[in-house]
């Protein structure tokens, strides 16, 4: 095996597309994943990646750009998921399953009631080997836009994750960050619809902070390591994908889940061993 063999991926036009839009998106879907499982809203970020199908068609019936139809609609589960969850009994993982299933259920009545030359496969499990350059340019300014207001906010989302009621007696504007959030969530599955489909884009957006949580212990920490982790998993999974002939998608997903197996795995070795250490300071 020569080098020329090795580095046949990048000679290919769509390749490159296809690791461009894998170091694009892997910033801020790393980012917000963070934020998603410290305030365990891994649902969330399910419901609303579900949720814009429905829009996906709707931008698509009426001839207006895809993303502000994805957008419009994942903002729309969002909201309604907040004012249920608040004026109701029900919990919000509840609500949550209702309205993203509900919405999701639209968007496929809506997809087979209408003629279109659009691959349903590829709104769903994405098609990073398609990548034309202005989806490029426009998953860029979104996930530029998106990465830079979490790294400016990230204190003031982080109380909010940890205690909403502190957050406000701080003098923060709680209603902001929270719908923030949401918009950043949305926009951020907008900007993944390429690389990753509807379907998948809910493990870039829970994978990689599980495993940075599962690695350190300090959230700043935290959140520069789950971009490393993600970029390094999409670049690595695209490029396997080449070889083994398989979608990039799910094999960069396998390679996360197998990421997060091992750090789990040393997490329970690195915890027991504390305990053991632990009982030999106690008992001698």
């Amino acid at each position: 095996m020569n080098i020329d063999y090795l580095m046949l991926p990048f000679q290919f036009p769509f390749m490159q597309n296809a690791f461009y839009i894998s170091m694009i998106v892997s910033v801020p879907t790393a980012l917000l994943s963070c934020f998603l499982v410290m305030k365990g809203w891994a649902l969330m970020g399910d419901a609303v990646s579900h949720a814009v199908l429905p829009g996906i068609v709707l931008a698509y019936i009426f001839g207006i750009p895809l993303i502000i139809g994805a957008f419009a609609a994942g903002m729309t589960c969002s909201i309604a998921t907040g004012y249920l969850s608040t004026n109701s009994r029900v919990k919000q993982d509840t609500v949550m399953g209702v309205v993203f299933s509900g919405m999701f259920g639209v968007g496929i009545v809506l997809y087979v009631s209408v003629e279109t030359n659009m691959h349903l496969d590829h709104i769903l499990f994405g098609n990073m080997l398609g990548v034309e350059s202005h989806e490029l340019r426009a998953a860029g300014i979104i996930s530029l836009g998106v990465s830079l207001i979490l790294l400016l906010k990230w204190k003031d989302w982080l109380l909010h994750s940890f205690d909403p009621a502190q957050a406000q007696a701080s003098g923060l504007w709680v209603n902001w960050l929270y719908y923030g959030m949401l918009a950043a969530l949305s926009l951020t599955i907008v900007a993944t619809l390429s690389a990753a489909g509807l379907i998948l884009a809910v493990g870039l957006l829970i994978a990689p902070g599980a495993i940075a949580f599962l690695v350190v212990r300090k959230f700043s920490t935290m959140l520069w390591v789950s971009v490393i982790v993600c970029m390094a998993s999409m670049l690595l999974g695209t490029y396997a994908s080449f070889f083994l002939d398989s979608a990039p998608a799910p094999t960069i997903i396998l390679i996360m889940t197998a990421l997060f197996i091992v750090a789990f795995i040393r997490r329970q070795i690195l915890t027991r061993r504390t305990s053991m250490q632990r009982v030999d300071e106690a008992v001698n």
